[in-house]
């Protein structure tokens, strides 16, 4: 069978496609490591908004920071589905921290014939606390990773909703 629109839904068409893998969970969850094994395990290529705003700009955007990373996702959208076109999986290490960033990547994606799959790393409050600390440890932060103090930490953390369980596809546990 073969798709002559783009427009028409080919389920063959899209298994030559690769498959587009969100990463939802909190700031200092595990996604990133969690997201370096899958790479491996999935063939896959890893976008992240923090890598690309890292690299790009100082660490304290201020008040620019939303617009900020609210260009670099969808950037990074844009080049996940092209990635995904040619035929490789995309790991996308956001956070999808809303019940609506996490409808509208399934939306954005849908509508393009690529297959979505939300991974939910969950992490208990004490481990979270741990992973913060292992984080802002000098000498063990990687190169584009944010040190998040006490402010960060109430601010970011107070944006996380947890999915529902009809959202999540693969249920993650990391430390």
């Amino acid at each position: 069978m073969v798709c002559l629109s783009p427009d028409l839904h080919c389920e063959v068409y899209t298994m030559l496609y690769g498959k587009i893998i969100l990463l939802c969970g909190k700031i200092c969850s595990g996604k990133s490591t969690y997201a370096r094994r899958l790479k491996e395990e999935r063939n896959a290529v890893i976008l992240s908004c923090d890598t690309l705003m890292l690299s790009l700009f100082d660490e304290q955007l201020g008040e620019r920071h939303g617009e900020i990373a609210e260009k670099c996702s969808s950037y990074l959208c844009s080049l996940a589905e092209e990635i995904a076109k040619a035929g490789s999986n995309v790991i996308l290490d956001f956070g999808f921290w809303t019940s609506e960033s996490r409808a509208a990547a399934r939306a954005f994606f849908g509508e393009r014939g690529l297959r979505c799959e939300l991974h939910y790393i969950f992490v208990s409050d004490e481990q979270w606390e741990r992973n913060i600390e292992k984080r802002n440890r000098a000498g063990e932060r990687e190169q584009f990773t944010y040190f998040i103090d006490e402010n960060m930490k109430t601010v970011l953390g107070g944006k996380f909703r947890e999915p529902l369980p009809k959202e999540i596809d693969v249920y993650a546990n990391e430390t």
